[in-house]
């Protein structure tokens, strides 16, 4: 029975619609919460896949969050041994850091839904090829990543070019969040915290045309992230080539 990691950053920011993916498998989960547990050390060797959620934090804050940099060095590990990683939001931006690529603050947050437009790499890719040509998709960052040396650009959207890449035959990037499902949005609507974050950077945003939205393209997204999970979820325990990673230091 393949286990799975998950490294959880914070209670708001859940596996979503991908747990019971995962728990219908038959894969065993072993969450890793650096919310309850900073000090946390994992031990990759034993996981057949990786999966690291998004949070409020950021990489740059690496001096004061040392979990962000056991993170890293667990990433590091499992691309090592050729395992397959799925990073979301910030869990994309800790991959592509891993790969040597910059994160930088994003002129506008992006949140709420967007169109997602695949790239001709990502139209032809094994595991997000079910989103198609164009797909709306929630959205909640205000930071981003550049696509890593050597790997694929497979999404963009109007406000972010780099939503989406592959490095290698198994770890993916994605800054959108296909996890979601309309109670967690609703959720986020209500966390004082995260909408104080946005007045702050000059979003306002507005939970009625959020929740509007919301009922018109979750379906859609939810039928679509089945199959895109479900297609990563297959790389689980299959064997893979080892690939020689940038050489780096984290501190």
């Amino acid at each position: 029975m393949p286990r799975i990691q998950v490294f959880q950053h914070v209670a708001a920011e859940p596996l979503g619609t991908l747990d019971p993916l995962i728990r219908r498998r038959g894969h065993r989960i072993r969450f890793s919460n650096f919310e309850r547990e900073p000090d946390l050390q994992p031990d990759m060797a034993r996981y057949r896949g990786l999966v690291v959620l998004g949070g409020p934090m950021n990489v740059e804050e690496k001096d004061r969050r040392p979990h962000l940099l056991a993170e890293l060095r667990a990433i590091e590990q499992m691309l090592k041994l050729g395992r397959p990683v799925l990073g979301i939001c910030l869990g994309a931006q800790l991959l592509a850091h891993v790969l040597g690529a910059p994160i930088r603050r994003h002129p506008v947050p992006e949140v709420g839904w967007h169109p997602l437009a695949t790239t001709d790499d990502g139209r032809r890719d094994p595991v997000l090829a079910p989103l198609g040509e164009q797909a709306p998709v929630f959205q909640w960052h205000r930071y981003s990543f550049q696509v890593p040396d050597g790997a694929v650009h497979l999404a963009r959207s109007p406000l972010c070019e780099p939503q989406a890449f592959r490095w290698g035959e198994n770890a993916y990037g994605f800054q959108f969040h296909l996890e979601m499902d309309e109670a967690l949005i609703e959720r986020w609507l209500a966390n004082p915290r995260y909408l104080d974050e946005l007045r702050a950077c000059g979003h306002a945003a507005d939970a009625a045309d959020i929740r509007a939205q919301t009922r018109q393209h979750i379906a859609a997204m939810q039928a679509s992230s089945e199959a895109v999970f479900n297609r990563f979820l297959d790389l689980v325990g299959r064997p893979r080539r080892k690939l020689t990673l940038p050489s780096r230091e984290f501190t």
